[in-house]
């Protein structure tokens, strides 16, 4: 009769002892690894939702910057004498990607010489901020190379 070791009783039943039940054990681990990878993903959500939102306004700046781009060269480009004197013009642009509300100002405060021109921007879109350009227009004096007494 040949005795094993593998059917001697174990002597290991203290506190450091391999648990006889490790199932309940892989659960919990499962559990908390869970637990964490919620809290990650949370995380990532409310900065990506961040992210989303500085992208939106940057868009709409751009849209806003473009579109005050435009009217200025538009009135740099008219001559002097076609850009009249107006108290808050008021164009609504409701098509497009960027409606919004545009305010035109041109005060003349020296006769036939200086315009003040003034354009504002209200995005419908109460996300976005409105924005104010202030350019100044001064009637080009002619210029005769050869006439001596031309001034």
């Amino acid at each position: 009769m040949t005795n094993s070791l593998r059917a001697l009783p174990r002597a290991d039943t203290g506190p450091n002892a391999p648990s006889k039940n490790p199932e309940g054990f892989v659960i919990v681990e499962v559990i908390v690894a869970m637990i964490l990878l919620a809290i990650a993903v949370s995380s990532l959500a409310a900065l990506s939702y961040n992210v989303s939102q500085s992208g939106i306004v940057a868009t709409g700046n751009a849209y806003r910057n473009g579109i005050l781009m435009n009217e200025v060269n538009r009135l740099e480009g008219l001559p002097y004498d076609s850009v009249a004197v107006v108290t808050n013009q008021r164009v609504t642009v409701s098509t497009g990607s960027y409606p919004h509300d545009r305010y035109i100002t041109v005060a003349e405060p020296v006769a036939g010489v200086i315009k003040t021109i003034t354009v504002v921007i209200t995005p419908t879109n109460k996300r976005f901020k409105p924005d104010t350009v202030t350019f100044l227009r001064t009637k080009a004096r002619t210029s005769h190379v050869l006439c001596k007494t031309c001034q």
